[in-house]
């Protein structure tokens, strides 16, 4: 596995109190001197070496599922899109395959959407994502069951490359059903990126990672596209691509949902579609009546694209 003894340096910070992304983002430009961490923290050499050797240890035991971890000041530290403030931006990645296709200059777009798709939507979402690939995008999702595994599959089969984010270390993919689908990713030339290293020390803490995952997929993406999904309501439905669709937002990152009035009126998958498009105006409806239009410009980029 590749790793520098900054990025080491950087997980090591996260161990100490209330040293969470917010800080190390604030604080750290990365390739910090360990006398110089350690008066940021102010701690002493002895207990920051003492926790670093208990954090490289740990990222040791990932073995062959990880090829490197990269992290802020790193040479290979991606940028991200869109305005996101410290706490929510990443400093650490772990990751298996090609890490350049986070790179600025990769037009990646995200496509996400239910976990129970029905026929109808799959369809939809097949053939909207083939067109978004003949614009030589890569496709962006979360190796989660249904429309996730939908825009993962249909990138593959159309000899694209796709990266999955992961809400789970690489050495435990989940969900289980998709670990062939994470190993064709990576063959295909692909990516599977992750935060962790660790195993969640609750269920309070897999479900956090959820949320915390769907920030990713918005800030590594030009433009993210909603398949379906239900809307958050009393009636306990709601689903995961709300965070994502609202992360975008909030960053300023170019938002896209597939909805047709007519066919999807009352269907509670569309939910959440209809209720972006009702919200916010300047999100760009795709239908098949302006497919191609639509898509267009969600993958048209800036002609000056600024790499800092």
């Amino acid at each position: 596995m590749l790793y520098t003894d900054n990025a080491i340096n950087v997980l090591t910070v996260r161990t100490f109190p209330k040293k969470g992304p917010a800080w190390i983002n604030n604080n750290l430009l990365g390739n910090e001197s360990i006398a110089e961490l350690c008066s940021l923290l102010e701690t002493d050499e002895y207990e920051f070496k003492e926790k670093s050797a208990r954090i490289e240890a740990a990222v040791s035991r990932l073995g062959s599922s990880v090829d490197g971890l990269v992290a802020l000041g790193d040479v290979d530290f991606p940028h991200i899109r869109g305005n996101v403030k410290p706490a929510d931006k990443p400093f650490a990645l772990f990751y298996k395959g090609d890490i350049s296709l986070l790179s600025q200059s990769n037009l990646n777009i995200a496509v996400i959407g239910v976990l129970n798709p029905d026929c109808k939507i799959e369809l939809t979402e097949k053939i909207v994502t083939a067109e978004i690939l003949k614009c030589g995008a890569t496709i962006v999702s979360g190796l989660a069951l249904g429309c996730d595994t939908i825009a993962h599959k249909t990138a593959l089969d159309h000899g694209a490359k796709t990266i999955a984010v992961l809400p789970s270390p690489l050495s435990g993919i989940y969900p289980k059903e998709n670990v062939a689908l994470a190993e064709r990713i990576v063959e295909s030339g692909g990516l599977l990126v992750s935060e962790y290293y660790d195993d969640p020390k609750s269920r309070n803490d897999m479900v956090s990672r959820f949320i915390v995952r769907d920030r990713l997929q918005a800030l590594f993406s030009d433009a993210i596209v909603l398949a379906a999904s239900y809307a958050l309501n009393n009636l306990g439905n709601d689903c995961g691509s709300r965070h994502a669709m609202g992360k975008a937002k909030l960053y300023g990152i170019k938002r896209g949902v597939i909805y047709n009035e007519a066919k999807h009126h009352g269907n509670p998958m569309f939910d959440l579609n209809r209720q972006i498009l009702q919200e916010d105006q300047s999100v760009i409806r795709i239908d098949s009546t302006n497919m191609r239009e639509a898509i267009q410009r969600l993958v048209s980029r800036p002609s000056t694209l600024s790499l800092f």
